[in-house]
């Protein structure tokens, strides 16, 4: 990734300005991670992954949004190039998408560097605060540091674990990993209607991922780019 393309922050940056920039797009810092060299600038002093708040607040945000609005493909991944590549403006970052590739940033990797998300018994990657509703808009590599206290590994207190039994067709929490034919087939089926409008029943069973819930709508349209 060329140095160019990020530049110093000015001595009065805080941290502050980038939170209350994510809070305006309704976006939370879910984890930050060591600097990647194969990705992020020699300046970059750390990694911090962004995602989606919970509740309805994101989604209402997006869906009003002009690249929504405009009918156009990709209307989501349009909005996060458009709301990250601004805030890293703003704080002198680089912002860097799962879609940026080949070679593509390991997203997952660095999610389990930041001491705030690990794998689940489901196989699907948790996070400390989102349960298994995680996911990532982007990440912004930083020439400052952005310090983020480790959690607790919610799955370590869960006794149930529901994760490992809720998907109807045993698609997840195998020994061989996701089996996805299993998964693609179910929502093919009029009776895994529920997984398609709802969104995937594992990730709902999550008992940490009902602080960070989704309109079904939003699931619903998730769960059709997944399956085109």
């Amino acid at each position: 990734m060329p140095a160019s393309r990020l530049t110093r922050p000015n001595d009065g940056m805080q941290h502050g300005r980038l939170r209350a920039a994510l809070t305006d797009a309704h976006l939370v810092a879910l984890g930050t991670a060591p600097p990647d060299p194969a990705f992020c600038a020699p300046e970059s002093r750390c990694l911090v992954l962004i995602g989606p708040a919970g509740g309805e607040s994101w989604w209402r945000h997006v869906t009003a949004a002009p690249e929504w609005l405009d009918g156009r493909p990709d209307p989501v991944d349009r909005w996060s190039a458009r709301v990250l590549e601004g805030i890293a403006r703003q704080v002198g970052g680089l912002a860097i998408f799962p879609s940026d590739g080949p070679p593509y940033p390991p997203f997952l990797r660095w999610a389990q560097a930041t001491g705030r998300m690990w794998q689940s018994p489901a196989g699907l990657l948790v996070h400390a605060h989102a349960g298994l509703w995680v996911s990532f808009r982007g990440a912004l590599a930083l020439p400052f540091a952005f310090d983020q206290q480790h959690l607790a590994r919610p799955c370590d207190r869960c006794a149930d674990q529901p994760c490992r039994t809720a998907c109807p067709v045993g698609a997840l929490g195998q020994a061989g990993g996701y089996d996805v034919a299993a998964c693609r087939r179910w929502l093919d089926r009029p009776a895994g209607g529920d997984c398609m409008n709802q969104g995937c029943s594992a990730r709902r069973a999550c008992p940490v991922s009902q602080s960070h819930a989704r309109l079904p709508e939003q699931s619903a349209w998730h769960m059709r780019q997944f399956h085109k």
